[in-house]
């Protein structure tokens, strides 16, 4: 017989290292915009899934897909039910996140998306979450590593601006906390892959160099996710 709360499961459950050295089989892909979220989909030749896997009501799209030995499930927050717009921000991306996890059990979560960059910063930095550590990748891909921050805001005030200077991040995007919370609630690695398409604390106002670099941003974006994605292929999480 077994101990008291050791029963069939606790012995089933694969340890960590177990999980780090299976090959990747399953990666989730969490994008906020359609205008990020198509070239991605167009060059996996990814297809819309028609039977909804959330909650009745929800504008949450899922696409799906296969490449080289892994299953690609891509998720975006799709249009506001009202006012017609891309859902950003850290509340859809939260619930989109413990959604598509619980959905589709993913070895690992990709959030690719844009951001903001920072021309000035601090030299230190106060309690961050880290994310899964891929220290192969980055050095076979050449990719920079940042501090990123999340706002649910385009813009920044003043307090927000100093919080992020303080924290010594160097990009700021909409969704990135949420995804990071989420997965790590939930125990599944999740790395980020953004594109500037602007300088936060720079001269041109935010809205207009983020429209006017937009799809130049999100084509450099596409490249990357694809990099990466060509990376992982065959490997374990242990040789990220």
């Amino acid at each position: 017989m077994a101990p008291h709360g050791q029963g069939t499961d606790a012995i089933l459950e694969p340890t960590v290292a177990q999980v780090e050295k299976h090959p990747i089989s399953s990666i989730l892909i969490i994008i906020a915009m359609q205008t990020e979220a198509l070239p991605v989909v167009n060059k996996f030749r990814l297809t819309e899934n028609p039977h909804s896997l959330f909650p009745k009501g929800v504008p949450w799209v899922h696409y799906h897909g296969s490449y080289k030995e892994i299953t690609i499930n891509l998720v975006w927050p799709g249009k506001d039910l009202t006012f017609g717009v891309d859902n950003v921000g850290t509340i859809s991306a939260s619930l989109l996140t413990y959604a598509s996890i619980q959905a589709l059990q993913p070895d690992l979560i990709i959030n690719a998306g844009t951001a903001g960059g920072f021309k000035v910063f601090d030299l230190y930095g106060v309690g961050l979450r880290q994310v899964f550590s891929t220290p192969n990748l980055l050095k076979e891909l050449n990719l920079k590593i940042g501090k990123l921050s999340t706002g649910d805001s385009l813009d920044m005030s003043p307090q927000d601006e100093a919080s992020v200077t303080a924290n010594d991040a160097t990009i700021k995007d909409m969704e990135g906390a949420a995804v990071a919370y989420v997965a790590e609630l939930l125990k599944v690695p999740a790395i980020f892959i953004k594109a500037v398409t602007d300088i936060v604390d720079g001269e041109k106002p935010t809205t207009e160099e983020f429209l006017q670099n937009l799809a130049s941003v999100t084509a450099a974006l596409d490249q990357s996710v694809t990099r990466v994605i060509d990376f992982i292929s065959g490997k374990c999480l242990s040789e990220l």
